[in-house]
């Protein structure tokens, strides 16, 4: 609520006198009388604090790692910690979490965003990712129709982000909720891996529905080769949609025919498409510096097409339908997916980790991820019209941060707004709707 990016931070709450007024009121209500004197045996040399300290949520983080595991992350080696049973509880609440959200508003589809994300720190204890600074590399699975993370895996910063990416998406499926009838995928190139297309363009060898993705393929010698020898006649132009109308990117698309070597000698190999998007260069090929099998020295691919240079683009997909939809569907999970790990990374400090320790900070993440996922379920279920698109900075001023005055009277307690708040009228009514989905007093 402070907007603190530290444990520290928690002092921030602790010196709000009214809030921790109404945190002990809260922890008490609707206890019996027994429970009230158990509560109050738990401090026999009184409670001089309602938020627990900074050096107690330390000790509570560190029961997260996992010290065993220590001496197998090296650099120089891709390796995952495993998860203790403490780390693995908060995975199993945030699959009840997504479970609750699915019975109060249930949906039949879900389009899976897998990504990779840096977090720069200084800890001296991280290892250094493929940039060149120390950070660690958290691999999400977003569900695009929700704005939830579905699950998401902390890991080094020397861990590729394609490393054991099939075990990811089968424990995505895994964490949705029942009632999922279509899953869709889509990834960028560190999910291109014949056995997770495979996986999905077989649903698993026929043991689940087929499951339609879209994944960036490899920009390798033989894609691009394949993409000079298409016709001028099969390039189409890029549009995108602007508010219902049609805007020229400067790009074209074709489809191509391509088959990696890893599969074009495979009994009953899948059948994919491939899709290239060409952009000509601003700077074009100089007279006898023309290039035609190899990509120029740039920072990204590219193709010689007709004299002309183009930067190249592939997507390798198993939907049907025209290339440009295909394309525009995949370039969604740019956005929304990419804003979550800012808000992760920024809004929820899930980017300021407190531990040298692995499973302290793994846990930190985790904790993150059910404050984002909370705030999701809010605005799903209970927060009204004005504030479903704000992010949680945005909320904390319009609801959460709001001056109130705490009045206790007959064993209640009522905090009074200023009259004509609007805040008055948001609480109200996400207190009665919140009373409908729990069916208990709120």
């Amino acid at each position: 609520m402070t907007g603190g990016e530290c444990v520290e931070d928690v002092d921030l709450l602790e010196s709000d006198v009214g809030l921790s007024h109404v945190a002990r009121f809260a922890e008490r209500y609707g206890l019996s009388r027994q429970e009230r004197r158990e509560l109050d045996g738990r401090f026999r040399r009184g409670r001089s604090r309602t938020f627990p300290s900074p050096t107690r949520l330390y000790e509570y983080l560190n029961e997260f790692h996992n010290e065993s595991e220590e001496k197998k992350r090296v650099v120089g080696k891709a390796f995952i910690p495993e998860a203790n049973e403490h780390l693995r509880g908060l995975g199993e609440v945030n699959a009840a979490l997504l479970s609750s959200l699915q019975r109060h508003k249930p949906i039949r589809e879900a389009t899976l965003d897998i990504d990779a994300t840096l977090a720069e720190t200084t800890k001296r204890e991280a290892l250094y990712c493929y940039e060149g600074y120390r950070a660690y590399q958290p691999v999400t699975t977003y569900w695009a129709e929700r704005g939830l993370v579905v699950l998401s895996e902390f890991r080094d910063g020397n861990v590729p982000a394609g490393y054991e990416m099939l075990r990811i998406l089968k424990e995505s499926i895994s964490a949705l909720p029942e009632g999922i009838e279509k899953i869709r995928v889509r990834m960028d190139s560190a999910g291109y891996q014949h056995d997770l297309l495979r996986y999905c363009a077989t649903g698993d060898e026929g043991r689940r529905e087929v499951i339609e993705f879209t994944v960036s393929n490899d920009m390798t010698l033989q894609f691009r080769q394949a993409v000079m020898e298409t016709g001028e006649e099969e390039w189409k132009p890029l549009v995108r949609l602007e508010r219902g109308r049609e805007v020229a990117t400067g790009q074209e698309w074709a489809e191509v025919v391509y088959v990696p070597n890893q599969i074009a000698f495979t009994s009953k190999a899948p059948v994919y498409r491939y899709v290239a998007i060409r952009e000509p260069l601003r700077q074009g090929v100089l007279p006898g510096m023309e290039q035609t099998e190899s990509q120029l020295e740039l920072p990204f691919a590219t193709v010689v097409c007709a004299g002309k240079a183009y930067r190249v683009k592939g997507i390798v997909t198993n939907r049907e339908g025209e290339g440009s939809e295909i394309i525009r569907w995949h370039y969604e999970r740019c956005g929304k997916s990419e804003e979550a790990h800012a808000v992760m990374k920024n809004d929820l400090a899930g980017g300021t980790l407190p531990s040298g320790k692995f499973g302290a900070n793994a846990a930190w993440w985790g904790i993150m991820v059910l404050a984002h996922n909370l705030h999701a379920a809010m605005r799903c279920l209970a927060l009204p019209d004005p504030l479903k698109k704000k992010r949680l900075k945005g909320l904390r001023f319009a609801l959460i941060d709001v001056p109130g005055r705490i009045v206790q009277h007959s064993r209640q307690m009522f905090v009074r707004l200023k009259k004509g708040h609007p805040a008055l009228l948001w609480l109200y009514e996400m207190r009665r709707t919140i009373r409908g989905l729990s069916g208990a007093p709120a």
